[in-house]
């Protein structure tokens, strides 16, 4: 018997809904989430719109394969993290949500305690974007608001809350918020913890309700688990180990790597959140990548492909051009949340095509920082995300970290992580490698990685030029310039 399973990514920008059919990927669909931003270090969206592209998305896929999605069996999620908004008794959103990339909680978050402590109990670095720094400026600033809050949930808990009618969550998302130990026990105090949904494993399984059979065309006899975030998804989707980091590129991109603990044990490096069962992952989350690419498009008035296509002809190094791609703060590997984009060596002369360029190189830097400071054993990288089809992104990857770079059949290894929790889930015997084949290694070109280690001290040079002078963080002093 084959099982049709329906996941939902969950992501900043994008909510996919993909229909699979034991192993094999029958379709997949997107809807687009907007984030405003109000006002500087504001990063906000409507609630109401996660589980309205939920309801896009899976309407397109009923739309073109009416049989295989009215054969539904099971709905798990990957979800991103550190996002949150406040509802009521009934799920009602009260107010925008916020973002993890949300920077406004710059007091609160001092407030929190000791930063080396926090990350040691929580494994979360303690910056204005800590989900319970912003919760806390919530509290002080609109305490009508959160007066009237009943649940605080992420998206993905949102939309299962919606879906099943119950507020819940699992270890991988709660990790994140700075509410809870590595060890799953809740830090915060009651008048948080009565308005936080119960913790629950990430296949625990759930009927959904008439309402959300109503809205999603589905039988009642359908069953959703929770599933797990992004990151653990895309580590178990890419078959991640830890001489093989994960690396993403989508709104932004992620090194991640799993670790099988215990605790005490666990790098004092980076973020580390709680994995999939009894591991852990070790993670270092860039600022911005495509992103990044988005506003160039935007402000140049050139669609992405175009930018890509230019910066192709453009030779390593950017003619020069130079950029630090902070649109959300530097975070890893520096983890100053207060610096800022930023660029160097633009003339009149200065093409669209130089500063995507940049713009990239300035991603795969940092990013090649990041795996030398949780991964220095790394021999290879797993690719996931739109970036592993993109032949400059891979190029330029491979030529600053002198790895190789391996690619599967599909690169939502978000989705392909959810499909095998659901696979668990269901008791079926289903691997990453009959889902999600390795279908090329990419090697370094000797060439391109002999001119960026040329390069590179210059680089790293004009990044610190660009950092703040106070250290966010004593992580960064373990970021040597020539790693």
């Amino acid at each position: 018997r084959v099982s049709v399973v329906l996941t939902l990514d969950l992501g900043t920008s994008t909510t996919k809904a993909a229909l699979w059919s034991g192993s094999e990927l029958v379709g997949l669909r997107r809807s687009p989430l907007l984030t405003v931003h109000a006002r500087p270090g504001y990063a906000e969206q409507e609630p109401e719109s996660w589980w309205d592209a939920v309801v896009d998305a899976c309407g397109s896929l009923r739309e073109q394969w009416p049989d295989e999605y009215a054969a539904i069996e099971l709905i798990a999620c990957s979800a991103a993290r550190e996002t949150f908004g406040c509802f009521d008794a009934g799920f009602a959103p009260l107010g925008a949500g916020v973002l993890w990339s949300d920077c406004r909680a710059v007091a609160e978050a001092e407030l929190l305690g000791d930063p080396a402590e926090f990350r040691a109990v929580t494994g979360v670095l303690l910056t204005p974007a800590c989900a319970a720094a912003k919760v806390a400026w919530i509290a002080a600033h609109e305490p009508a608001r959160f007066a009237a809050t009943r649940w605080v949930l992420s998206p993905r808990d949102s939309v299962i809350a919606r879906l099943t009618g119950s507020a819940v969550t699992e270890p991988t998302l709660a990790s994140r918020t700075g509410w809870y130990s590595l060890g799953d026990t809740r830090l915060c105090g009651e008048a948080l913890a009565s308005r936080l949904p119960d913790l629950v494993t990430p296949v625990t399984k759930f009927p959904i309700a008439a309402d959300g059979a109503t809205e999603l065309g589905l039988d009642r006899s359908v069953r959703a688990i929770p599933g797990a975030g992004d990151r653990q998804c895309e580590v178990l989707g890419s078959g991640a180990a830890p001489t093989a980091p994960m690396i993403s590129w989508g709104t932004t991109a992620n090194v991640s790597v799993p670790h099988d603990g215990p605790i005490g044990a666990l790098p004092p490096l980076a973020q580390v959140s709680r994995g999939v069962g009894n591991g852990f992952v070790v993670e270092a989350g860039l600022s911005a990548a495509a992103e990044a690419m988005t506003w160039l498009g935007q402000l140049t008035r050139t669609p992405t492909d175009a930018l890509w296509s230019a910066a192709a002809r453009v030779p390593p190094g950017a003619d020069g051009v130079r950029a630090q791609a902070w649109f959300n703060g530097a975070r890893s590997p520096w983890w100053h949340p207060e610096a800022r984009a930023a660029f160097s060596g633009l003339t009149p002369e200065t093409t669209a095509g130089q500063w995507a360029r940049a713009l990239v190189e300035s991603v795969a830097f940092d990013v090649a920082r990041s795996v030398s400071l949780i991964a220095p054993d790394a021999a290879a990288l797993m690719l996931a995300g739109a970036g592993a089809r993109n032949g400059l992104w891979r190029a330029i990857l491979g030529g600053v970290t002198e790895l190789p770079l391996v690619e599967r059949r599909h690169t939502e290894a978000g989705s392909v992580g959810a499909l095998l929790l659901a696979a668990e889930a269901m008791g079926l015997p289903l691997g990453v490698d009959a889902v999600n084949p390795v279908i090329a290694l990419h090697r370094p070109d000797p060439a391109v990685v002999d001119r960026y280690r040329t390069l590179r001290p210059e680089f790293d040079a004009e990044t610190r030029r660009h950092l703040p002078t106070r250290v966010a963080n004593p992580q960064e002093s373990r970021v040597g310039g020539a790693q």
